[in-house]
């Protein structure tokens, strides 16, 4: 794997990297180049096993044999002030890559043979959308179904927190929302919708009377669901709380509700 040192935070072949603490700007320009970043060896090595194909790779001197990618990739060594001068932040892992951004596959061949499904509405704090991926990646989730409000989890911050398995669970982005609820349930689904509503039934009451195959929807943060989400869903459904609190954190949420409905063979 040939190494090619890089003494100036200038240098135009480290553009892909530039400004990495702009939220607004790599919101945009991420998916323009068709990438996305990855950080931490762990992280990397977890990319290249789903098949992700790395542009180039930018490592400071003390992590160069931490990585390893075939050797048609640029790997770029420079010292952790350049990297910060690049970057904008202390890249604590000393190790990014930018990632082609993959193909997402259509709905219909993403849960051709999925019994569990997460669906995620208009969830946009990049921290909350790793925690889930890790969730349903621990506890059973066969895919998950983004809406288009939903924030980018390969996003490096939802990349991060997720330890990587945002390559590890499959994924797409909804074409139609809320017609992706319909489109799942055309293909068999029990379509629930964690919600505060009057007429929202107990998770577990839920789970005992599904059939095989379920897809739970989750919302934003703050507001939940929206009046449109769940005119969609068969069922709205609440996780049982005591001492008066209401609900849990989105993330905490996902993980009772994977658990609860988890396959049990």
């Amino acid at each position: 794997m040939p190494l090619i040192p890089v003494a100036d935070a200038a240098d135009p072949r480290l553009e892909d990297y530039r400004g990495l603490t702009d939220v607004a700007l790599r919101r945009r320009l991420e998916p323009e180049r068709g990438l996305y970043m990855a950080e931490g060896a762990k992280v990397i090595e977890r990319a290249l096993a789903a098949g992700h194909e790395p542009r180039s790779v930018l490592l400071s001197e003390r992590w160069v044999d931490s990585v390893t990618v075939p050797a048609a990739v640029p790997v770029y060594v420079a010292p952790e002030e350049v990297l910060e001068a690049v970057t904008g932040y202390q890249v604590h892992r000393g190790a990014l890559a930018a990632m082609e951004r993959p193909v997402l596959p259509a709905l219909a061949d993403l849960v051709r043979d999925a019994r569990r499904v997460v669906v995620l509405e208009s969830i946009v704090d990049h921290t909350n959308v790793g925690a889930i991926f890790r969730s349903a990646a621990g506890l059973g989730a066969d895919a998950i179904v983004v809406a288009p409000t939903c924030a980018d989890p390969l996003y490096r911050r939802s990349v991060k927190v997720s330890m990587g398995t945002v390559f590890q669970v499959p994924w797409t982005r909804a074409e139609s929302w809320p017609g992706a609820l319909d489109e799942l349930r055309d293909l068999g689904f029990s379509v629930g919708g964690l919600a505060l509503t009057a007429d929202a039934v107990a998770l577990d009451e839920f789970a005992a009377t599904v059939g095989e195959r379920v897809a739970i929807v989750m919302g934003a943060e703050g507001d939940g669901l929206t009046r449109q989400a769940l005119a969609h869903v068969d069922t709205a459904v609440v996780i049982p709380m005591a001492r008066g609190v209401d609900s849990l954190n989105v993330a905490a949420a996902s993980a009772v509700a994977m658990w609860e409905l988890r396959v049990r063979d």
